[in-house]
């Protein structure tokens, strides 16, 4: 059976790109590895922060867009996001949150402790400390190695069918069932990273997409080869994906699954050294090439964004 190793990335909707490049880099301390636009809508931004490389199953992407109305988390939505942290660094975490203001309680899920917050958004974020997984090196605003944001440790999903959105992980994506608990399916992959996945069984109400919401989670495929399986695989099964787009850091579907929710297969490869180094990562605005040609008109209209330590950092 054709397996996903776990998450390639999350993506979300929010309102303002300076706020958000504020929280995920300057309170969260995840690197900005690539500031690019929404190819299907050039005037916003999309941004990516991950890990020190931009490895997938670190990746989260936000649509900017000041003008969008507020959404609402609930059925056919990605409820939480979740983030693995190094073992005993839950406490630094505490601190830092309280330093920047941001208000959080703990829950004891599966025999974890999660530190749950939301972020200036709304978006619902978890912080859970996980042996497993790759020390993250990329050190910004005070934030060491030992305390460093990994990657995801998974997310919380709210169907409107959650027995079908397990029968699609089970079934099709290859993910393992390893437990039900108050009212939670968890299935777990086989990577280090993004691998642990949670379906709320309760009732929710209507998801309404805005800022402050999840637009889409995408599954890692290791190739095209295995992207174009998939994609044949989804046909057979009734479902009606995409054609495969070329995202230039990945090529993609897209399809929804019976509870509502907005999927995608991605592939590794490429990554995000294809148009600027590692070291440069995240500094310049790239652009597709069939957009070169208007990029002063995309800079003018953009509005300016920074990389930033915050105010109280030393």
């Amino acid at each position: 059976m054709q397996k996903t190793s776990g998450i390639h990335h999350i993506s979300a909707m929010v309102n303002d790109a300076q706020r958000n490049i504020d929280f995920y880099a300057g309170v969260l301390g995840l690197r900005l590895i690539k500031k690019t636009i929404n190819f299907d809508r050039p005037e916003v931004y999309h941004l990516y922060f991950g890990n020190e490389t931009g490895e997938p199953g670190t990746l989260i992407t936000f649509f900017p867009w000041d003008k969008q109305l507020k959404g609402r988390i609930g059925k056919g939505q990605v409820g939480v996001t979740s983030y693995a942290i190094p073992k005993h660094s839950i406490n630094f975490w505490k601190s830092r949150l309280k330093k920047f203001g941001v208000k959080f309680f703990t829950f004891v899920r599966f025999g974890e402790t999660y530190l749950c917050f939301q972020d200036p958004d709304g978006l619902e974020v978890e912080l859970v400390e996980r042996d497993e997984g790759p020390v993250n090196y990329w050190n910004f605003a005070g934030i060491e190695p030992e305390q460093a944001i990994k990657g995801f440790s998974g997310a919380t999903l709210i169907s409107a069918q959650p027995h079908k959105t397990a029968e699609m992980f089970e079934d099709f994506l290859g993910l393992t069932c390893v437990g039900d608990q108050e009212g939670v399916l968890r299935f777990k992959s086989e990577s280090q990273l993004g691998n642990t996945i949670d379906i709320k069984l309760t009732p929710s109400v209507r998801g309404l997409m805005g800022a402050g919401t999840v637009h889409h989670i995408a599954w890692r495929a290791k190739n095209e080869e295995q992207l174009l399986r998939w994609r044949s695989l989804l046909q057979d099964k009734g479902y009606h994906p995409t054609e495969i787009l070329d995202r230039k850091y990945f090529k993609s579907i897209y399809f929804h699954e019976a509870g509502g929710i907005l999927f995608e297969i991605a592939t590794d490869p490429p990554g995000f050294s294809v148009d600027e180094s590692v070291t440069e990562l995240g500094e310049k605005l790239m652009l597709p090439p069939w957009l070169e040609s208007k990029r002063a008109e995309l800079e003018d209209t953009l509005p300016p964004v920074e990389v930033r330590v915050l105010e109280g950092e030393s």
